[in-house]
């Protein structure tokens, strides 16, 4: 499938599968977590390399993967061949995909902070769900402190541009409360120490459903 809205991120595209083949222990722990337990059919957002396609269980039936940035795409195309489970991608991207019948989990891993409105790609995701249906979450959120300060001025500059429209300082669990979902477990993680001068050192951790 092709998509209707065009991402061109040239950037963002030649430096994230060197990030994402360099992920602390620590992330892909969170990683494995996030999927746990996950079984039938599953729609991921923002699959960038496909990194996360390795961690699935074999109780998912299959994964479609969203992926609209085309170099990343042809990256996560190349790891869905060496998925253990059946994996799909589309470069469409979520606000333009559509599907013939609900899906039983959503997976979001570091994307809600690049859609262009979080709000609203929420509320679609919350109708893609059948009843009961969860969204595995793993983002990272905005931050009090200092660090919420750094947050904002990474977000107003430079931080967007380069890294794929990235906007550290968003109330992510606010916005999927407000889409319609029912949160049931939820944690926050430090992945760098408090010193450390970095914008996206908090993560959230979290397993929502729709009623």
């Amino acid at each position: 499938m092709t998509s209707a809205t065009t991402v061109d991120n040239p950037f963002f595209a030649r430096i994230w599968p060197t990030i994402a083949a360099h992920e602390t222990e620590q992330i892909r722990a969170l990683r494995r977590e996030n999927l746990a337990g996950l079984s039938g059919r599953v729609l991921e957002v923002g699959a960038g390399v496909g990194t996360n396609f390795a961690f699935y269980p074999e109780s998912v039936e299959q994964v479609v993967a969203v992926e609209p940035e085309p170099r990343l795409a042809e990256r996560a195309r190349a790891a869905a061949a060496e998925a253990p489970v059946p994996v799909q991608v589309t470069d469409a991207t979520v606000e333009d995909f559509a599907a013939d019948e609900p899906f039983d989990a959503v997976v979001c891993s570091l994307v809600l902070c690049s859609v262009g409105d979080p709000d609203s790609v929420l509320r679609q995701l919350h109708s893609r769900l059948r009843p009961g249906g969860q969204l595995r979450y793993l983002e990272h959120v905005a931050s009090d402190g200092w660090r919420g300060g750094l947050q904002r001025l990474a977000d107003a500059t430079f931080w967007p541009r380069l890294l794929g429209n990235c906007h550290t300082h968003r109330d992510t669990e606010r916005a999927i409360v407000g889409a319609g979902f029912e949160v049931d477990d939820a944690r926050r993680e430090a992945t760098f120490p408090a010193w450390v001068p970095l914008p996206v050192a908090e993560f959230a951790l979290g397993r929502a459903r729709r009623p």
